[in-house]
């Protein structure tokens, strides 16, 4: 009744001194007197009947005669009426009668990949993690004069996990009223400063009110004209399997921004059992048409794609935004090879070459962390089986994913045309052996380029719960490490008569492999 609710704030309103809390009553049906109010049945009530609509016309005050009440004719106020001259009013305070979209905004500048080269080369032997790397890539976006304020960095509570703490004292953490409390790290340099113009949005243990303002900045494109670039990082559990009605709605709304899944994969993060482990983020990402979603394993891989976002989203102003795993597991970081920059982005590269004069060759594909075990079965491979590989660096499963379907339905279409290929075929267009593909996530993840692979196509994945333990010892038990993808890459070349079973059955117990292990998908 909104008499009785206006009464009720008006109350609560003008009431000083101390809270004032309403509780309130819902009635169904509202309106419909007997025919229906309050009795939970109004979905399903068709029609009313003749007395019932005679009540429904009195308790609104509309003109319309008993004579015609049988007929159920619409009414419309005049157009002078008080009612109508309202309507007009809220109508054109909001721009006109049919809801609209502003696509058209200020092209931002972004700075040249140039700007972030100390992302593209080697780390030497200094070991740290693409969340690390994230974070130097940020510092030097925040300083850029044309765009450094447009960055709205957000978190949910986990800014010193994420090695963020650094933009504190450089940038702020929002607060309306500014600082209001001592924060226990007072007495650090680096402690949490809170100010009114603070940059730093920090949400609290609250991934959907985090996931909220980050919509809410990358939709001021268009409700505002103004476009900001939210960058939301969070732990990669946290995000599209429990707030993934919002991140459709940010689909829906052609929303523009990076969102960081960070401690990314189902054994990056050892010791964290079910509670972090993801292994299906990038599934549910592909869920969503218009979010671009990568699993970069180097920090060159992560700035190029962060780089291209920039100039996809703000330059060309595509209605898209990104979905980008990070991990917290520190390893060496090779230079950026010379000319890789469009395949990284268009999900596939060529990491390292097979010598072509080896006898057997496999081509072994990988991504996030598990690249780098696939990289370890290579030189097992080459160690003690003498056979070579070719190793792909497989950034974006689910670009490549997407590229084949528009190939094939392209060439479905156009039957008299010339066939398209897929960036999977053009790449691995005259490699030779057998591909095996490990991943941190569900097997369903790389299954998906499966049609385009062309060729005896194993695929090693992270599915089942997972458990708290070491990174090595959680690779075992899902048969993601080094060991189980050589002995699939043997596997696969005794299959095509390459190899003997005997030999692949020696290279399991030369592993320390048992073969009646405990299934990693029924425990």
């Amino acid at each position: 009744d909104p008499q009785k609710v206006y009464a009720a704030y008006a109350q609560a309103v003008a009431h000083k001194g101390q809270p004032t809390v309403i509780l309130a009553m819902t009635v169904k049906g509202y309106g419909m007197g007997d025919a229906g109010e309050a009795h939970n049945e109004t979905h399903n009530l068709k029609s009313l009947d003749i007395d019932s609509l005679k009540a429904f016309r009195d308790r609104f005050d509309i003109p319309v005669a008993d004579k015609d009440l049988p007929n159920l004719p619409f009414y419309r106020p005049a157009d002078d009426s008080e009612e109508i001259r309202y309507i007009q009013q809220r109508r054109q305070a909001l721009g006109g009668f049919l809801p609209a979209r502003n696509r058209e905004c200020e092209v931002l500048e972004v700075p040249p990949l140039e700007a972030f080269k100390s992302q593209l080369k080697s780390t030497g032997e200094r070991a740290i993690s693409t969340t690390m790397s994230f974070v130097r890539t940020l510092s030097t976006l925040v300083k850029d004069k044309a765009i450094g304020q447009r960055v709205v960095p957000i978190v949910p509570d986990e800014a010193r996990t994420f090695g963020m703490e650094g933009l504190f004292r450089q940038l702020g953490i929002y607060a309306s009223q500014g600082q209001r409390y001592t924060p226990y790290d007072a007495d650090q340099l680096l402690y949490y400063k809170e100010e009114k113009k603070g940059q730093i949005v920090q949400e609290g243990l609250n991934e959907a009110g985090s996931f909220s303002s980050w919509l809410a900045a990358a939709t001021s494109y268009s409700t505002h004209r103004y476009p900001m670039i939210p960058c939301y990082i969070f732990y990669s559990m946290f995000g599209f399997q429990r707030i993934m009605d919002l991140i459709w709605a940010a689909g829906d709304s052609h929303a523009r921004g990076f969102l960081l899944g960070a401690t990314a994969g189902r054994t990056t993060l050892n010791g964290e059992g079910l509670q972090h482990q993801d292994g299906h983020s990038l599934l549910m990402a592909n869920m969503i048409p218009n979010c671009r979603a990568y699993d970069p394993t180097y920090a060159y891989e992560l700035t190029i794609i962060l780089h291209h976002g920039l100039q996809a989203m703000y330059k060309e102003q595509q209605d898209c935004f990104y979905y980008i795993t990070l991990m917290n597991e520190n390893y060496p970081h090779p230079d950026q090879p010379k000319g890789c920059e469009k395949d990284v982005i268009r999900g596939m590269y060529l990491l390292e070459k097979a010598n072509s004069k080896s006898k057997k060759t496999v081509q072994l594909m990988g991504s996030g962390t598990i690249l780098r075990e696939v990289r370890a079965a290579a030189a097992l491979l080459r160690k003690d089986y003498a056979i070579d590989a070719d190793i792909w660096s497989l950034t974006s499963i689910n670009e490549l994913n997407r590229d084949g379907l528009a190939a094939a339905r392209w060439n479905d279409l156009h039957p008299t045309a010339k066939p398209r290929t897929s960036v999977v075929e053009q790449q691995l267009a005259g490699r030779s052996g057998p591909a095996i593909c490990a991943t941190d996530y569900m097997k369903a993840y790389p299954e998906q380029i499966r049609p385009y692979v062309q060729r005896r196509y194993v695929v090693l994945g992270t599915d089942g719960f997972g458990r708290s333990d070491t990174r090595e010892k959680l690779r075992h038990h899902f048969e993601v490490d080094r060991y189980f993808i050589a002995v699939a890459a043997l596997k696969a070349l005794a299959d095509e008569g390459d190899f003997a079973p005997k030999d692949v059955a020696k290279a399991i117990k030369k592993w320390s492999i048992d073969p009646d292990k405990i299934d990693p998908v029924k425990c």
